[in-house]
């Protein structure tokens, strides 16, 4: 008795916040004041799609708001290095998985020294974390690098939306005073070129050349520890390179140089590389025909063995004459079966793409060596007697499954093979 509805409201803030200590501080707050000017309609965050539809919920991370192509990851590990990764510069990530940010985050897990996604969308408020390699509360993590959030959104019908439209332009805001002005967030989204025809390597590229550290991959008792054998010389084009893919060269016994993506093959070849690694990236492969493509064409003629990875697949694909294509949904996820039509063995992967290799474009010369369980589309070709292979895949990804990491080991064969042969014939 003679409880009101304000102290009831005081009793259930001192539960929540026990429980979500940071971000839904604001968002009571807020909730208290919608009590009294009865302003049901109020939110702090906001998702504007190029079609009209919004989405409204609580902002978190960054005050502001970012433009790009919205898309979901259905991936239950790894947010971290998801929204480290370069390949998602200019897109905002609608997390399937509703526990994002409850592991806290680290300063080993960052795949790039910068996060270039511009936006997260989440189920769930994020909790205080709860991990021992923890450091920092993804909502304060978010801020310092200027991500846009929000939560409180259903993410399965902002999924089933995407699925229906294809991955759309979207400009999501955060404003502690939820003043949105909706028309003005629309027209942003809708005058934004989006990722078709767009050259975003040349953005998230190394400015000059540098050498990996040799640094292996996670161990859970060590850590990262040095590899100090490098026996072999490999040289990395990066459209926006991960560094779990260069630890992947490290457990190798290779030594690493990074180069810019707009970097002269004849200099690359001065440099005198055992094998060429081509990573992956965001954007458009076709729009780097300018530059990336001449160059792959050149080293292909020198005869090095390459390896594309992603972008770096798709690159390969354009030099040796295939044409790549715009897919509807992408493929972003940790569990995406691909079949080896080699061995014939099915392997679960780590995927993030939004175009493919067009099937019917690839050339006779061209062994198409992988393919999606999901739509059929291409996941990996080869030219076996140049010692050329690529995957649209992430064979250096660690969500559990570490089905593809053989192909660190393929590359290493087809560069021992090479310098066995050199030796043969002087």
């Amino acid at each position: 008795m003679g409880l009101t509805i304000v102290n009831l409201f005081h009793i259930r803030r001192k539960t929540l916040l026990k429980r979500f200590p940071l971000t839904h501080e604001l968002y009571l707050r807020q909730a208290l004041k919608r009590k009294k000017d009865k302003s049901y309609n109020f939110s702090t965050g906001i998702l504007v799609f190029e079609d009209g539809t919004k989405f409204h919920g609580i902002g978190l991370g960054y005050e502001g708001n970012a433009i790009g192509e919205v898309c979901f990851n259905t991936s239950i590990t790894g947010y971290q290095e998801i929204i480290t990764d370069p390949s998602y510069s200019d897109q905002i990530i609608n997390f399937t998985f509703p526990h994002i940010g409850n592991v806290g985050t680290n300063i080993e897990d960052n795949e790039a020294d910068k996060a270039w996604v511009k936006g997260i969308i989440l189920n769930c408020g994020i909790t205080e974390p709860s991990n021992y390699r923890s450091i920092k509360n993804l909502d304060i993590w978010l801020k310092k690098r200027k991500i846009v959030g929000i939560f409180g959104l259903d993410t399965r019908v902002i999924t089933n939306y995407i699925r229906d439209v294809g991955a759309p332009k979207g400009t999501i805001q955060f404003l502690k005073k939820g003043n949105h002005n909706v028309k003005d967030l629309l027209n942003k989204a809708r005058s934004w070129t989006g990722l078709e025809g767009l050259d975003l390597a040349k953005k998230v590229t190394c400015n000059k050349p540098y050498k990996w550290m040799s640094l292996r991959t996670w161990d859970k008792k060590k850590g990262y520890t040095k590899n100090k054998k490098n026996k072999y010389k490999i040289i990395a084009i990066d459209y926006g390179i991960k560094r779990n893919q260069l630890r992947c060269f490290s457990d190798i016994d290779c030594s690493v140089t990074v180069v810019p993506a707009d970097f002269p093959a004849e200099k690359i070849v001065k440099l005198r590389p055992d094998g060429v690694f081509l990573s992956n990236g965001p954007g458009d492969p076709a729009a780097t025909g300018k530059y990336a493509i001449p160059i792959v064409r050149k080293l292909i003629e020198k005869k090095i063995p390459i390896f594309g990875i992603c972008l770096g697949h798709q690159i390969l694909s354009l030099a040796l004459g295939a044409k790549t294509k715009k897919m509807l949904l992408g493929h972003r996820g940790a569990n995406h079966p691909v079949k080896n039509l080699i061995t014939d063995k099915v392997e679960i992967t780590s995927q993030n793409h939004g175009f493919e290799v067009d099937l019917k474009s690839i050339p006779k010369k061209v062994k198409v060596t992988h393919k999606s369980l999901f739509d059929a589309s291409v996941e990996g070709i080869e030219v076996k007697e140049k010692k050329l292979f690529s995957v649209q895949y992430h064979p250096e990804a660690n969500p559990g499954p570490q089905d593809s990491k053989y192909l660190f080991e393929k590359f290493l064969n087809n560069i021992r093979k090479r310098k066995n042969g050199k030796k043969k014939r002087y």
